[in-house]
């Protein structure tokens, strides 16, 4: 019998209903219970590979290229590209300078093979790491303090100066440079530590920011300090990504950015010989500079310049016969476009372009914010640094002591960048689809 609602509320019991009247797919008075039973089934039995595949089937034509399973195989594969072609050619610009020295002409090149193989092991253990362990407080600050301790060092007696900037240290024949690890550790620490200041809601933001930007502070600071403004511009790069993606507060970030825009002009007027660079640069070179500041500018552009469309053959460079100074490391660039020509110099830029792109995608559809803003960091640092060299090899910037990573001769640069790269492959596999296709393979 039924029941009026108002009835029910008054305290008139309903009688409960058999499991033929509650609707049972034989003879139900009500198929409607059955069929919407049914369709609140349906997408839980589905499972998540189906909506994998339906999600992937939409990367069709030009949209592949936003297909996260393609740029997760792209960029171990630019690095894997990147870091053998950079093993080569460390070997055909450096043979000269070695045999001229007295040395072996494979001396560079198997040190820069060594130094490749610590790298892919290095990969490989951050590969392997699950990313949830890069958030751990612990790990995180020791690491940060562990850097910051190592790059004080460089400003003691243990520092090397290299250069005119003092960035290394010495433990008997082996260099160290602090730089690239501190590097490495501010994009994966930055990104978590400002989220986890932003959700203590009851601080103040001077209590909640307070520690991360004294330790971002003191890193630039120790960098500067040695007079890397090259390091110290990737520094502040990577500082401004993360910063901003994090939710920084913008009225901050905008004095932050007037105050580094502040000290970079101080930096470049009170030091004669950046004023110098950037004078020869966009200004030209005075008479006399030729073999002075303008020396190395003008040898980078001799040697692109005969490159032509498809360079003078592998080992064939002139400017690599002492001509160039640093061709194996600051300006390996220009010998790749001497020997390789455009096409083998526009090649290079378009693995580091292929490099971003697929960091960029994948972390924008990454569901956490931490890695999203670290890989973010870490775009900025080995695209960015590499735009930097190639635009100071063009002269299109002043000369800087920045490497080409992955390919400029140097140990410390190459194991860094390569622990990065297994670092970002670590965030990378946090993505749903490309979780979904490790699990299927």
């Amino acid at each position: 019998m039924h029941v009026p609602g108002w009835r029910r509320m008054a305290g008139t019991k309903r009688k409960p209903r058999s499991a033929s009247s509650r609707g049972s797919v034989e003879g139900s008075p009500k198929p409607y219970a059955v069929r919407t039973r049914s369709v609140k089934a349906t997408p839980r039995k589905a499972g998540k590979t189906e909506a994998n595949e339906e999600d992937f089937s939409r990367y069709t034509g030009w949209r592949m290229l936003l297909n996260p399973i393609w740029c997760y195989h792209g960029f171990v594969c630019a690095v894997a590209i990147l870091t053998v072609f950079g093993v080569v050619m460390v070997f055909s610009s450096s043979s000269v300078t070695m045999v001229s020295a007295g040395l072996s002409p494979w001396r560079q090149a198997i040190s820069q093979g060594t130094f490749a193989l610590v790298g892919i092991v290095a990969f490989a253990v951050a590969f392997i790491m699950p990313y949830r362990r890069y958030e751990k407080p612990r790990i995180l600050r020791f690491l940060v303090a562990v850097a910051l301790f190592l790059q004080f060092l460089t400003l003691t007696k243990l520092g090397i100066d290299v250069n005119g900037n003092r960035g290394w240290i010495g433990v008997g024949s082996l260099t160290f440079q602090p730089a690239e690890l501190l590097k490495l550790v501010l994009c994966v620490a930055l990104p978590v530590e400002l989220l986890r200041a932003r959700r203590r809601v009851h601080a103040t933001p001077v209590q909640r920011y307070a520690l991360v930007v004294v330790a971002y502070v003191l890193a630039l600071a120790l960098v500067i300090g040695g007079r890397d403004l090259g390091t110290g511009i990737i520094l502040v790069f990577i500082g401004v990504v993360a910063f901003w993606a994090c939710d920084f507060p913008r009225k901050w970030l905008r004095l932050a950015a007037l105050a580094v825009a502040v000290g970079v002009v101080l930096l470049a007027v009170l030091s004669p010989n950046r004023m110098q660079r950037i004078l020869a640069t966009y200004q030209g070179c005075a008479s006399g500079d030729e073999q002075g500041t303008c020396y190395q500018s003008i040898h980078a552009n001799y040697a692109m310049a005969s490159g032509g469309l498809f360079g003078v053959g592998m080992g064939n460079s002139r400017e690599k016969w002492n001509y160039l100074p640093e061709a194996h490391n600051d300006f390996i660039y220009a010998i790749i476009g001497e020997e390789t020509g455009f096409v083998g110099a526009a090649i290079v830029l378009l693995l580091f372009v292929v490099l971003a792109w697929c960091l960029i995608v994948v972390a924008c559809q990454m569901p956490n914010r931490a890695c999203a803003a670290s890989l973010l960091c870490f775009t900025v640092w080995l695209v960015g640094q590499a735009m930097i060299n190639m635009a100071v090899v063009l002269g299109l910037l002043p000369v800087m002591g920045v490497p080409l990573p992955f390919v400029s001769a140097g140990g410390s640069s190459l194991v860094m960048c390569l622990t990065a790269a297994g670092v970002c492959m670590s965030m990378m596999k946090e993505q749903p689809q490309i979780k979904a296709s490790r699990a299927k393979a």
